[in-house]
């Protein structure tokens, strides 16, 4: 928290237009060739531990969900069963998420599927974020989408989600008034101390993070940068939130998915 604290400061003293408390900052786009993965920022020893699949410690998890994926719920159903032995039929499902689920009309990320599923078919209760059962099943569903190039629908309902998100990463929060667009559309490829600022994308969550020394979803990597600028960090699962990630999914669309990533 104090190391987050800290870059957040660092961030403060070298924007130029920090003392505008009441202003959202203008909304900088990336420039079209320009987006690049967070793995493209890495040390090499740390792409090295992400592309090696038997050091990397995701694959924990992802392990973990393949073996909740295969196993039968008292109804006689497990994930297998509708999604075939290897997954075969969520090849690229993670890459497309969040998504509007047609019988609510609501936007559900990853987690927020696996508990439907959980509910509808196979007669269970949700599971509660960041608990190993759901970062593993999690885990593994994007798994199965690795490689492929992340594209979100945001017409129709998913619109007012869109720009639900996209609000949130250009306005000002916390005690250090800073906004996401500030360190990840602006001040990305800039050094803070030892560490390059990334854009910012979520293409390698859930992952492992070497500062929590612990495999965790994008909504706890949100409620960290939410911290690390003194800001109330929001509920996991909140409505703003899963838009953030539906803002974030767009914002990286055609970066390949990475998880389970590594990250510093």
């Amino acid at each position: 928290m104090m190391r987050a604290c800290l870059l957040a400061f660092l961030t403060v003293t070298a924007c130029t237009e920090a003392s505008a408390p009441d202003t959202t900052p203008e909304r900088t786009r990336l420039a079209p060739g320009e987006i690049r993965s967070g793995y493209t920022f890495l040390q090499p020893q740390t792409q090295a531990l992400q592309d090696d699949d038997f050091a990397n410690p995701g694959f924990l998890w992802v392990d973990r969900g393949d073996a909740l994926f295969h196993e039968a719920a008292a109804n006689g159903k497990s994930c297998a069963s509708c999604h075939g032995e290897e997954g075969e039929e969520l090849a690229s499902a993670a890459a497309h998420y969040p998504a509007i689920d047609e019988d609510s009309g609501e936007l559900v990320n990853i987690e927020g599927r696996i508990n439907l599923c959980r509910a509808r078919h196979q007669e269970r209760e949700p599971l509660d974020y960041e608990s190993d059962d759901l970062l593993g099943l999690t885990a593994y569903v994007a798994y199965l989408a690795r490689g492929v190039p992340m594209s979100v629908d945001i017409s129709g309902a998913a619109q007012s989600w869109y720009e639900k998100g996209e609000d949130y990463f250009y306005t000002r929060r916390g005690q250090f008034n800073l906004a996401c667009s500030q360190c990840h559309n602006e001040s990305w490829g800039k050094k803070l101390r030892g560490d390059t600022i990334s854009q910012g994308h979520g293409n390698a969550f859930p992952g492992y993070r070497l500062e929590w020394q612990s495999f965790g979803s994008l909504q706890r990597r949100l409620r960290d940068c939410d911290s690390g600028v003194r800001a109330e960090p929001l509920d996991y699962g909140s409505d703003t939130y899963k838009a953030v990630e539906l803002y974030l999914a767009k914002r990286a669309e055609g970066l390949a998915m990475e998880s389970p990533g590594v990250r510093r």
